[in-house]
């Protein structure tokens, strides 16, 4: 298992698909597809992911402190850290061309917090020129975004990334599926594995609701230096909580 610690601005790990001609307006507020209403789909925890009570043991699973993660073979993980406050705010698995970063935060007792994240993701998405479309997925109602991105060859594109939240007791799991996992399901299927895996543990201490839950690098940890990344667009939706971001 190799680990990384990366420097992190408010940004998200996306695939770049190429560009389909269909221009986004960045003063618009994001829409699904036009006429088309998506029907919010609801989402059982039955197959996970799962709250840490729901757990009898934890064996095998690497301690990330809110988060454990089920090993799998050729996984690696990359821990994100905020550069100002030096503290690590999301973790990032990559496994066989595909990456899906997690961030876990607390929610309110009653009631869950995604629809409300969803809104604030599209018109930020918006902002910038890109679109989102609301549709039900493996995990309930998702979100698939498409940023304008320049390609390798210089060509312009779409960069994707498919956003996932899953509401637990007093707490809130973000996903974000990129690279392959992002446009093909059957790349998607080992990650999304991953995915329903995951354990939060929550604690017993009060936090007010969109609090990041804190991630800590294992113990014994092997770190090695990330490889360069290019900038990406800025899509920082909300001050505190839940925010689309990108490994720099």
């Amino acid at each position: 298992m190799v680990f990384g610690r990366l420097k992190k601005n408010k940004q998200d790990e996306a695939a770049a698909e190429p560009a389909d001609g269909q221009a986004a307006d960045a003063g618009d507020a994001v829409k699904a597809d036009a006429g088309a209403e998506v029907v919010s789909a609801a989402f059982i925890r039955d197959g996970g992911p799962f709250d840490s009570t729901e757990k009898e043991a934890l064996d095998g699973y690497i301690d990330l402190g809110a988060l454990r993660i089920g090993a799998a073979e050729g996984l690696q993980l990359r821990l994100e850290v905020e550069e100002k406050t030096k503290r690590v705010i999301a973790v990032t698995l990559d496994l066989n061309g595909s990456t899906l970063q997690l961030q876990a935060f607390a929610a309110p007792r009653t009631g869950g917090i995604w629809d409300d994240i969803r809104e604030q993701i599209g018109l930020s998405v918006g902002s910038q020129g890109g679109t989102v479309e609301e549709k039900n997925g493996t995990f309930g109602t998702e979100l698939m975004a498409k940023l304008p991105a320049q390609l390798p060859d210089g060509q312009p594109g779409h960069r994707v990334a498919r956003f996932v939240g899953v509401d637990g007791p007093r707490w809130f799991l973000r996903g974000v599926f990129g690279g392959r996992a992002a446009i093909d399901a059957d790349n998607a299927a080992p990650v999304e594995a991953l995915f329903r895996s995951v354990v939060v543990v929550r604690g017993d201490h009060p936090l007010p609701p969109r609090e990041l839950l804190p991630l800590r690098l294992p113990k014994d940890a092997q770190t090695t230096p990330p490889p360069p990344a290019p900038a990406r667009p800025d899509l920082n939706p909300l001050e505190r909580g839940p925010e689309i971001t990108e490994i720099r």
